[in-house]
């Protein structure tokens, strides 16, 4: 494909932008190009179709079909060296894949005998469009903005330009997101729902994209967002939002870290520390520091707002550089004695107090008033027996010592993070909830959950993947300033799961519920 006007876009927004000035609609200037980019790209393949002897363009994709065909597990071409060769794969992967010769064979056989234009298509799309040198320019001027290139840009292009998310996928995607790649692991995607939100963020009726192997989940979940919905729909609100680093540095004793409390008070210390750790990330911003003091040791547990990334390795980037700016400085230079960047206070994919009282992640809030009736009709249970029996359930989750007082909240957030391209491994942190009850003088059903740290992204990890891409576009959550809306759908769809849950706990229905639509059988 001919980059010449793309070429021209950026020129003239490089002609407009100094480097390494940031300007303060850089993003604006970036999604135009972004628009203009798409429109070129567009009315190339456009133009590729129509010539002679080319009967095909690529596929559009089919709207709601996330995962219906997925990137195929293992290289499509049985020519081992040359796959070898080409990707430089590992001497594992290469041993991995000559056992596997048959299998890949019958996989390569089956895709073309299924899709006649799936040559085709590869060709054009890795041939025909020079996506590397596309990419490339993408990323060239984003840099020059000073803001953030997601490579959800460059995929959002060609989705509108008539390439569906499946036909992005390519096996380098996923070798670039493990290590000695070997396949997929596939997991039925349901869709539950519609589920109303009301929120600040996400607004409006949606379907919801959940990956289980739990039969009768999706069916639970859509239950009570009917419930929801009879309601008037669940209020969502983000209350916090805050990823942390803990380093901590360790002295002679305990006065010594008593005085760095004070040093890293002082607002001259503080506004330098905050300034190396943002020169690290156009997106990363210090928020505060929490310091807890023990022993001769001080805590600090950096608290950073990520943009619509989860942040981990942001932050902790962002850490390094202001504590290695606070080691240079000359009262911490002569009193440190030791510094790790991680204490362990930052509780990274464990369960935790802190994150309970302080927030990691997105700190939300989901609630809804139930009348009466639609939990009679609809539920076969009265609010006063929803209301008691949150109270029994709340002394049987203090005697347990659980970290949740409700009923399964994340089994509905695992389920969206396997099928949103979540890091599964935050649920650890995201299975913390407070649920609460009250009987209104209506007569009505107050229920909310309180989820204190919610840990989701938009943009980073495995939210790029084909699959994982396909059904954050389901929710919307696509695109730039997404995170709050998606953390709203979660935190919406983890009180209907609740209400469902414990309504059929409180009629007894629970067991006969599963044994009419279990299918692991």
């Amino acid at each position: 494909m001919q980059l010449t006007g793309i070429d021209a876009t950026l020129k003239r927004l490089a002609e407009q932008v100094p480097k390494g000035q940031v300007q303060p609609n850089a993003s604006d200037s970036f999604q135009t190009l972004i628009e203009t980019l798409g429109s070129q790209i567009k009315a190339a393949i456009q133009e590729a179709s129509s010539r002679p002897g080319s009967s095909h363009a690529a596929s559009p994709a089919t709207p709601g079909t996330a995962g219906t065909r997925a990137v195929p597990a293992t290289p499509a071409t049985p020519d081992l060296p040359e796959v070898a060769t080409t990707r430089r794969l590992t001497a594992f992967q290469q041993s991995v894949l000559r056992s596997s010769a048959p299998m890949l064979e019958q996989l390569s056989h089956d895709l073309r005998a299924s899709d006649p234009q799936y040559n085709e298509r590869e060709t054009q799309l890795r041939g025909g469009l020079d996506l590397d040198a596309i990419e490339g320019r993408l990323r060239a001027s984003a840099k020059r903005l000073g803001v953030d290139y997601d490579k959800s840009d460059l995929e959002g292009i060609l989705r509108n330009a008539g390439y569906g998310a499946a036909h992005l996928g390519s096996t380098e995607r996923y070798m670039s997101a493990v290590e000695n790649f070997l396949g997929v692991a596939q997991v039925p995607i349901g869709l539950a729902g519609p589920l109303r939100v009301n929120g600040e963020h996400a607004q409006g009726d949606f379907l919801v994209p959940l990956a289980t192997t739990e039969g009768t989940l999706v069916a639970s979940y859509s239950r009570g967002m009917k419930v929801l919905n009879l309601a008037g729909g669940v209020t969502c609100t983000v209350v916090g939002d805050a990823m942390q680093r803990a380093p901590v540095f360790v002295f002679d004793s305990a006065r010594e870290a008593r005085d760095f409390n004070a040093w890293v008070n002082d607002p001259e210390n503080m506004a330098g520390l905050r300034q190396e750790a943002e020169a690290t990330s156009s997106v990363a911003k210090l928020l505060y520091i929490d310091i807890y003091l023990a022993a001769k040791f001080a805590y600090l547990r950096f608290n950073y707002s990520t943009g619509d990334a989860a942040g981990q390795n942001m932050v902790g980037r962002a850490t390094f550089a202001a504590c290695s700016w606070v080691l240079e400085q000359p009262w911490p230079k002569q009193n440190v004695r030791r510094f790790y960047l991680e204490s362990n206070l930052a509780t990274d994919k464990k369960a935790s107090q802190v994150n309970v009282m302080r927030t990691r992640g997105k700190r939300v809030v989901a609630e809804c008033s139930i009348p009466r009736d639609v939990l009679v009709q609809h539920m076969r249970v009265e609010p006063e027996s929803l209301a008691y029996h949150a109270q029994v359930a709340n002394v049987g989750a203090f005697l347990s010592g659980a970290n949740n007082n409700g009923c399964h909240s994340p089994n509905g957030i695992t389920a969206m993070f396997i099928a949103t391209g979540q890091d599964v491994a935050n649920v650890s942190e995201s299975s913390a909830a407070i649920v609460y009850t009250e009987i209104e003088p209506s007569g009505a059903l107050y229920i909310s959950i309180t989820i204190p740290s919610l840990i989701v992204a938009t943009h980073g990890g495995g939210t790029a993947l084909p699959t994982q891409r396909e059904c954050l576009d389901i929710l919307g959550c696509t695109g730039r300033g997404k995170v709050r809306k998606l953390a709203e759908i979660v935190a919406g769809v983890a009180l209907a799961g609740e209400i469902s849950l414990a309504s059929a706990i409180s009629s007894l229905d629970w067991v006969s519920s599963h044994e009419k639509y279990g299918r692991n059988r």
